[in-house]
């Protein structure tokens, strides 16, 4: 049944409930408009949210499913020997709650006293000892996607960069450099025979999380402020926010 939008959030799941954590993706909204975090986590109204992508769903769990067997094993899955990745999958005691959505890798940020959290697809180790942390992207294109050039892709780099925060406070030795496993459906291929086939590829980026420390105090001095903050120039919501007020000031 389709679920109707409720734009409440309910106050234990605002700012100051016993629910409520900074997640890796409010982080994301706040550097994506200042304006939209306010009203969503401290005055508790929702962004409409974006339809799901069930397929996309579906390729994450068959990753983890396959990568699992590896690390079961303690050999190399093959995507890591095709590019020459000195690593395995990794075993720990924590890797299935820090790939649980609303648990996930979790630490408190003295300094503001903010629990942050974030949920993992999957992670890796060297030789070195470091651990590596890898993402599961999924899409459908003519052409497979083999590195991440696209001005949107800045929020795939900040996701790694929290993450890997988030192991550092952990205790773990973290590798500045992650991966993601890039899967890019063919939509031209001759037939469907009941069946998507993907390109996989397997895509390096080296990260830093210096500004994840200082954007988190930000964070706490906005939601402890009483002032709702300006909307991002570039605001899709906000700018429809704005003109949907203006025309129904126009028609009283």
């Amino acid at each position: 049944m389709f679920k109707k939008y409720n734009p409440n959030r309910g106050d234990a799941w605002n700012y100051g409930g016993e629910n409520w954590k900074l997640s890796r993706s409010k982080i994301d909204l706040f550097l994506e408009c200042p304006r939209c975090f306010y009203l969503d986590n401290k005055l508790g109204t929702k962004r409409p949210p974006g339809y799901p992508f069930n397929i996309n769903s579906a390729v994450d769990k068959l990753l983890k499913q396959e990568f699992d067997g590896y690390r079961a094993r303690g050999t190399k899955h093959p995507l890591q020997k095709e590019y020459k990745v000195d690593a395995v999958p990794a075993k720990h005691k924590m890797i299935n709650e820090w790939r649980e959505n609303f648990k996930g890798v979790q630490c408190v940020h003295e300094p503001t006293g903010l629990t942050v959290s974030g949920a993992i697809d999957d992670l890796w180790q060297n030789k070195a000892s470091e651990y590596i942390v890898v993402d599961y992207k999924a899409t459908a294109k003519s052409e497979p996607v083999t590195e991440l050039e696209e001005d949107w892709h800045i929020g795939y780099k900040r996701q790694m960069e929290v993450y890997q925060w988030l192991l550092r406070q952990n205790g773990l030795k973290v590798s500045d450099t992650g991966y993601f496993v890039y899967c890019t459906g063919r939509p031209d291929e001759k037939a469907f025979d009941g069946k998507v086939e993907f390109d996989v590829h397997l895509i390096a980026y080296t990260g830093s999380d210096d500004w994840v420390e200082p954007t988190i105090v930000k964070i706490k001095k906005v939601l402890e402020s009483k002032k709702i903050p300006k909307a991002a120039a570039d605001c899709d919501y906000c700018a429809y926010r704005e003109a949907a007020a203006e025309k129904e000031l126009e028609q009283k």
